[in-house]
């Protein structure tokens, strides 16, 4: 595949890799655009590609028996969707589905697999980004069980913004309750009071950041120490 086609790098953990490793990768690689809802992979199947998303975001989300579900991961731009490829195993318990729609880059999971035990700079670049990954799960962990559900609506609006890119994004409050675990009546009641202060705009399933330091403020310091670690792991 040539060259150009992946130019400009969109995906910051690509953008990382050197010319050289880059170049390697770039047969290996396939752009592809994802829909709204679209499914990457199912609990205890066979993970057969990764996807290193340029504009799309994809949530990672634990489901129940009763069929209830909630977030514990969200990837875009910043990392990849398939870390339990590189893990050693090939299947994992959660669930993969596009939240919004976009281009992202796709590469067959035994190549990387491959790419991955041969050490080097990939494996030391993946590495950090799972290092980056657990923090946030671990964070949001602790972020449920002490945090309001406004503060914890505040992290996740500004935890999308930045891996969109965008301050206007397609939400509605039953796709919100059901990232965040909650009754979708709590989620109206935190976006209300949002609304309310002026920090972001709801309408017709599509909301809009209007003050981002009063949101950040609002938020939890859950959002800040993700923000710091993933800067640390793989911005340095």
């Amino acid at each position: 595949m040539r060259e150009n086609t992946f130019k400009p790098r969109v995906n910051k953990l690509l953008a990382a890799l050197s010319t050289s490793d880059y170049q390697r990768l770039v047969p290996h690689l396939k752009l592809v655009s994802l829909s709204t809802r679209q499914v990457i992979y199912e609990p205890k199947e066979p993970i057969a590609h990764v996807y290193f998303p340029q504009h799309a975001v994809v949530s990672i989300v634990s489901s129940m028996e009763d069929g209830s579900m909630v977030e514990v991961g969200i990837v875009s731009n910043e990392g990849m969707v398939g870390i339990p490829v590189i893990l050693g195993g090939n299947t994992t318990t959660t669930k993969a589905f596009v939240q919004v729609s976009g281009a992202a880059v796709q590469m067959d999971a035994g190549v990387l697999k491959t790419e991955f035990n041969q050490g080097g700079a990939i494996q030391k670049l993946l590495l950090r980004y799972v290092q980056a990954a657990y923090t946030e799960l671990a964070q949001g962990c602790a972020c449920n069980r002490f945090h309001t559900l406004e503060e914890r609506l505040a992290r996740w609006l500004l935890t999308l913004s930045d891996r969109l890119e965008s301050e206007d994004f397609p939400l509605t409050q039953e796709f919100i309750a059901q990232m965040l675990g909650v009754r979708r009546s709590g989620v109206t009641v935190a976006a209300s009071s949002l609304s309310r202060t002026g920090m972001i705009r709801y309408q017709r399933g599509h909301i809009s950041i209007l003050n981002r330091e009063d949101l950040k403020a609002t938020s939890c310091e859950c959002y800040r120490v993700i923000q710091n670690e993933f800067a640390r792991l793989l911005e340095n």
